[in-house]
């Protein structure tokens, strides 16, 4: 990993002077303060074709640090897009006052400890290839699914990716380098009959190149996909109302997870108490068929990182063990405060932020049961293969979730296709009321962002379909 250092440290002392600035930093962790310095360096860009026609290719870089520096659970954070002595002093002082003072001085000797193994690389993909061609392959989708179907009306085809140079400097003297990519291709279909409408979207992505993304095979899929969830939705039936089972696909779904139960684990909710779970660790909080983990070291997962925002690598945590409580996700400031071990969560959107408990890639693991079991023991209920949408209570955990493509199950059959179904509950009584995890665990294709306290990160999820034995269902057909 030394060559990683090496490289990021020569791309950022390029724009600045890094060294006099890690130098000044460094006082912030004077007086038992603890804390980091975040320099950070992206580059984006975004191009979206509407009906073939190009619209508006985006290219944007942005630069800039952000020095933290708390004691107990007072924090002091200032940022700057100025990578200068200047600036770098102010932020200096700004820590210093919000954070107080003490006797234990910074040994003022830093140390590179990057992992060994990157999970992805970081090579300059976005270079790779020149805005034509990444344009060409949009229209080539566009004209793909056009000529599968008259019905179609309109095609929105999205890519965006970014490279993030990040180094991160902390009280401990350790400094962690990280080169990281993302890229993301997302395709909307809307299809008309009969005077009726109906839309599809199918994306995907992760921490990879172009060339993992801009290919036949890639295009042949979303294309297909996001046709497929459109015409589905013109032959859908209104879903049913009331309380019945429903079986859940595999991959995506897992975001009811996330947002229903995930949040919950996060070492500030359960800290501050605003978390259903924050009194229940070692208690049985799911059925014993349930495993849930948030795993930061998948290769090339949109949610993966080599290190967190606060230089800690990140791990494998479980958190649901057989149904009983047995973990939270924590930061360096929350775990201290509770006497917790760091699990690698500590993330931030950009240097403008400070870093938060937040999730990384949230799992439920596979069981034993096929999927055709669990809708054979279905008499009447819905079978979600994905969600569209939600919103979610984190402090109590309830939940509405939208069925973006889903299926009426009949005497143990999936026959027609529903449109309009939200499932409705909250997720400590979801927990306990899946009866079968099935054996066809997925992660989701790459396209997860999550939203908490203004911030915006990149996230993954997945699990196997399970069968929920009761969950309210909204719809339409009284």
């Amino acid at each position: 990993m030394s060559a990683l250092v090496n490289e990021v440290n020569a791309f950022l002392s390029g724009v600045c002077d890094l060294p006099l600035i890690e130098k000044i930093a460094v006082s912030a962790f004077e007086g038992g303060r603890k804390g980091e310095l975040f320099t950070e360096y992206r580059e984006e860009e975004s191009f979206r074709t509407e009906n073939g026609f190009v619209r508006a290719p985006n290219f944007a870089s942005k630069r800039g640090f952000g020095l933290r520096g708390f004691k107990d659970d007072v924090s002091g954070y200032y940022y700057s897009s100025s990578l200068n002595e200047k600036s770098v002093k102010e932020a200096l002082e700004t820590v210093k006052f919000a954070a107080g003072d003490g006797s234990v001085r910074f040994a003022g000797k830093t140390e590179n400890q990057n992992r060994r193994d990157s999970l992805y690389d970081g090579e300059h993909f976005i270079k790779s290839l020149n805005p034509e061609d990444k344009i060409r392959f949009l229209q080539d989708i566009d004209a793909y699914i056009r000529a599968k179907s008259a019905d179609v009306r309109q095609v929105i085809v999205n890519l965006a990716a970014s490279r993030q140079i990040v180094s991160i400097l902390t009280d401990e003297g350790k400094k962690i380098c990280d080169i990281r990519p993302l890229v993301r291709l997302s395709v909307y279909v809307t299809v008309e009959k009969n005077g009726i409408s109906e839309s599809g979207m199918y994306s995907g992505g992760g921490r990879f190149g172009y060339k993992e993304l801009l290919n036949d095979e890639i295009k042949i899929k979303y294309a297909d996909e996001a046709l497929k969830q459109a015409e589905v939705k013109l032959q859908a039936v209104r879903a049913p109302v009331g309380e019945m089972p429903v079986v859940l696909g595999n991959g995506w779904t897992g975001i009811l997870l996330h947002e229903a139960v995930g949040h919950g684990l996060e070492g500030d909710s359960v800290r501050k108490k605003t978390s259903v779970f924050h009194n229940l660790l070692g208690e049985m909080i799911a059925s014993p068929n349930i495993t849930v983990t948030d795993d930061g070291t998948v290769p090339r997962a949109r949610g993966s990182l080599n290190t967190d925002d606060e230089g800690n690598d990140s791990e494998r945590t479980v958190l649901i063990e057989k149904g009983r409580l047995v973990g939270f996700m924590q930061d360096r400031m929350n775990a201290a405060l509770t006497g917790s071990r760091v699990t690698g969560n500590g993330r931030r959107e950009s240097y403008e932020f400070m870093p938060i408990p937040r999730m990384t890639n949230t799992f439920m693991e596979a069981g034993s049961y096929p999927r055709e079991e669990m809708i054979s023991r279905v008499k009447k209920g819905i079978f979600a293969k994905s969600f569209s949408d939600g919103q979610v209570d984190v402090s109590s955990g309830k939940f509405v979730f939208s069925a973006a493509e889903a299926y009426l199950i009949e005497n143990g059959k999936i026959t027609v296709p529903v449109k309009g179904a939200m499932l409705i509950g909250d997720g400590p009584s979801i927990l306990k009321k899946i009866s079968m995890v099935g054996n066809d665990f997925a992660p989701d294709e790459g396209v997860g962002t999550c939203g908490k306290d203004g911030q915006s990160i990149p996230v993954g999820v997945g699990q196997p379909s399970v069968l929920i034995d009761a969950i309210t269902v909204g719809g339409t057909n009284l």
